[in-house]
């Protein structure tokens, strides 16, 4: 454990999203998921209950709400690149 008390355990979410020939990826990495879920879950649940998406109803996360936005939000929780 860290002096925040988080787990030595460290994690990558390498995504590629491809349409047609043009591609994007986008790198997540940080320490312990488990301590990154609640700052995720909560920046959620403010952005819905002050009116901060995108669309209503059932939709998936990267529809809902701005992507870029909401990962700066968790800036202090993990490390976000876009490798060229």
């Amino acid at each position: 454990m860290d002096e925040r008390g988080r787990s030595a355990q460290t994690f990558t979410v390498d995504v590629v999203v491809r349409a047609g020939t043009i591609g994007r990826r986008v790198v997540a990495q940080g320490q312990d998921i488990y301590a990154v879920s609640a700052p995720l879950v909560v920046e959620a649940v403010d952005r819905v209950l002050t009116g901060r998406t995108r669309v209503t109803g059932v939709a998936s996360a990267g529809r809902i709400f701005d992507a870029p936005d909401f990962l700066r939000a968790l800036a202090a929780h993990l490390m976000v690149e876009t490798p060229a």
